[in-house]
């Protein structure tokens, strides 16, 4: 079962209308590592989620945290 981080990652993308392989391509690293982030294969280390928040305008915590708005 996904946590939620990883499902915010997963509702981020499909909101704006990314596929895996954009966001790999935006955060500079393969299609593959991105979507072992995404699905709980690989850990979202917090420079990756400053990169991904930037993508997003939003800030790191916003993806690690449910309770921040």
């Amino acid at each position: 079962m996904k946590n939620s981080k990883l499902t915010k990652l997963e509702t981020l993308r499909k909101t704006h209308n990314l596929t895996h392989k954009d966001m790999a391509e935006k955060l500079g690293m393969s299609k593959a590592y991105y979507w072992q982030i995404e699905n709980c294969n690989r850990n979202l280390y917090y420079k990756v989620a400053v990169k991904i928040a930037k993508e997003f305008n939003l800030k790191p915590d916003d993806i690690f945290f449910d309770d921040l708005k």
